[in-house]
């Protein structure tokens, strides 16, 4: 079955029918199989509209014919990873959870001073980019009280391509920008017009490239110091969950950080991690590298 994209139609509608449960249930197992996504009953709501949306985009009127497109080869290939970025939620903003970053300066101060390399950290799931250039600009001001003793580099990684070329253009609104301090935006974006860019001294820190979390264990990522994973497994079943932040465990140095979000993951454990103790951020260590975290 060939394909081309094409402007839909002048007398193009929305499907007229249903999503009957037969195709939701198709849907729901693609998603799951291949993205690691968890779409419940509940958010079909939520899936024929995202599917419909990209439906329009290409002048398709038909949910199964649809289907049949996703799996039909190259061209199925380039359509799927276009309906991902629908599926994606894009719920990001610069330093998001406070909690989470200030226990992150603390260990960064810590762990500078220990390690005679560079510092490496990961945002796994980054959007449009606003949780990594954060993430970089903690970096740069740690770095600053340490007297420039020490440097860094961070990765980030999503799923929708789409997110990561917007990611990496470091082009925000105003209003995207807003919970930022002036001095903070004075030192790390240039005034373009409406927007801020981030400055290149940030971008030549960053590398900006596609995973799915359902494949880490053949990403060649490792030895990392701090993997900073928020606000992404709640879309994933408990037992992957589990799967996932265990071998996000492997991709980390010795004494490295897992930053996860609160009350994602329950009732796991590691042999080689060490929760932080923090009422406020779910944080583990691979080893006990300092009594200054757990005190």
């Amino acid at each position: 079955m060939s394909f081309k994209l094409k402007a839909p139609s002048k007398n193009w509608t929305t499907p007229n029918q249903d999503l009957d449960e037969v195709q939701f249930e198709q849907w729901r197992i693609l998603l799951e199989d291949r993205t690691g996504m968890q779409l419940t009953l509940a958010r079909k709501s939520f899936l024929k509209t995202s599917l419909s949306m990209r439906m329009r985009e290409i002048g398709c009127s038909d949910y199964q014919q649809y289907f049949e497109l996703i799996h039909s080869g190259v061209n199925g290939t380039v359509e799927w990873y276009k309906l991902v970025d629908h599926l994606t939620v894009h719920e990001t903003r610069f330093f998001r959870d406070p909690s989470s970053f200030d226990l992150l300066k603390e260990f960064l101060l810590i762990q500078s001073a220990r390690v005679k390399r560079d510092l490496s950290l990961w945002s796994v799931g980054c959007s449009t980019g606003e949780e990594p250039y954060s993430l970089a600009m903690l970096a740069q001001e740690c770095n600053n009280l340490r007297g420039n003793e020490f440097s860094f580099s961070l990765t980030a990684t999503d799923i929708s391509q789409p997110s990561l070329n917007s990611a990496q253009k470091g082009k925000y609104s105003q209003r995207k920008l807003s919970g930022l301090s002036e001095r903070y935006k004075a030192r790390y974006f240039n005034q373009k017009g409406e927007y801020l860019i981030a400055k290149d001294s940030l971008k030549k820190r960053m590398c900006f490239t596609r995973l799915n979390v359902l494949e880490l264990n053949q990403s060649p990522i490792k030895k990392m110091d701090v993997i900073y994973c928020q606000n992404m497994l709640v879309y994933f079943r408990k037992w992957r969950r589990k799967e996932i932040v265990t071998h996000l465990v492997d991709k980390l140095a010795p004494g490295g950080m897992l930053i996860l979000g609160t009350g994602e993951l329950t009732d796991w454990s590691h042999p080689e991690m060490v929760r932080v103790p923090n009422d406020k951020t779910l944080a583990y260590l691979k080893s006990k590298i300092t009594n200054e975290l757990e005190a």
